[in-house]
């Protein structure tokens, strides 16, 4: 399992991360407190909220899929 720490910052964002996240054919989750979404859902990626810091949780280790994402993680 591999954990990230996200924040996106406006709907472009969430847009662009739902778009990376349906080109790898792994589950993608976004988890918020006890809150599991698709992270492959649009609207349920909006649903979470912008600026908000969401953990980006995948059984797979992808170095693609971390590189990607790298633009929207929180130190």
């Amino acid at each position: 399992m591999k954990k990230f720490k996200i924040k996106l910052m406006s709907p472009n964002d969430v847009e662009e991360f739902v778009k990376i996240a349906s080109n790898f054919d792994f589950d993608i989750d976004l988890v918020s407190g006890t809150v599991y979404l698709d992270a492959k859902s649009l609207l349920g990626v909006l649903s979470m909220g912008i600026k908000r810091e969401l953990n980006v949780v995948t059984m797979a280790d992808d170095p693609e899929f971390a590189s990607k994402i790298e633009k929207f993680s929180v130190a």
